[in-house]
C-alpha cells in the first residue's frame, strides 16, 4: 500500500497513509529512471488492488470496455464502479471493498428484494440495495459511517422506518464520481499488447 499510495477501496475512505512513509521511497526512486512499462504496470496494479480483482478479471473487464462504445478507459472505470461490492463500499455499508465482498458472499445483501451472493454482480440504474435482516449483521448496519458526506452522485442512501439503510443506484457512474486518482488510459495501454 505504501508503494501504490492511497487506495480507498483497500484502506477505507477515512484512512490515508502517512506522507512521511513515502519520503524514503521517493528519495530512492528519484535516483532510478522509471520506464514507461513500469509506470503502466504500477497503474494497472493500483487499479487491480483497489477493486480487489484478479488479473483474469481485470483483463475480462478491459475486453468488455473495448467492445463498448465510448472511451475505453472511462467505460472500464464505469464497469468497475458498478460492481455490487464497490457500490456497498461507496454507500458506506462496509468500511472496505474486501469487507463489502464478504457481506455479499455471506448473503447479507439484497438487490431488488432478491439475495445476491456474487460480488461482481453488475448493478443497473434503479437497483435498490438493502441489508438482509439478520441479528448478527444488525449491529454492523447501524455503523455511523453509512451515508458519509463523500457519497458519489450516482448513488443515494436513505433509511427505512426500522432504521435500516436503503441504497439506490440513480444512474451509471461517471468519471467524476471515481475517487481513485488514476490515469485509466495507462491501464488500457498496458493491456493493448496483451489483448
Amino acid at each position: 500500500m505504501r508503494r501504490l499510495k492511497n487506495l480507498p477501496g483497500l484502506a477505507g475512505k477515512d484512512k490515508t497513509c502517512n506522507s512521511g512513509d513515502f519520503r524514503v521511497a521517493s528519495e530512492q526512486s528519484a535516483s532510478k529512471k522509471i520506464s514507461q512499462f513500469c509506470v503502466r504496470l504500477e497503474t494497472k496494479q493500483k487499479l487491480r488492488f483497489n477493486y480487489g480483482l484478479t488479473e483474469r478479471q481485470l483483463l475480462k473487464y478491459v475486453r468488455i470496455a473495448r467492445k463498448t462504445r465510448g472511451s475505453t478507459g472511462q467505460v472500464l472505470l464505469q464497469l468497475l464502479e458498478m460492481r455490487l461490492d464497490n457500490i456497498i463500499f461507496r454507500l458506506g455499508m462496509a468500511s472496505t471493498i474486501p469487507a463489502a465482498r464478504q457481506l455479499v458472499n455471506h448473503r447479507h445483501i439484497l438487490v431488488n428484494e432478491c439475495v445476491v451472493d456474487i460480488p461482481s454482480y453488475r448493478c443497473k440504474p434503479k437497483d435498490i440495495i438493502t441489508i438482509r435482516k439478520r441479528p448478527i449483521f444488525h449491529n454492523v448496519a447501524k455503523n455511523e459511517s453509512i451515508g458519509r458526506a463523500g457519497l458519489p452522485d450516482h448513488l443515494t442512501i436513505s433509511f427505512s422506518k426500522a432504521g435500516d439503510p436503503v441504497g439506490l443506484v440513480n444512474h451509471m457512474a461517471s468519471r467524476e464520481s471515481v475517487d481513485l486518482e488514476i490515469n485509466e488510459l495507462l491501464v488500457v495501454e498496458y493491456y493493448s499488447r496483451k489483448a
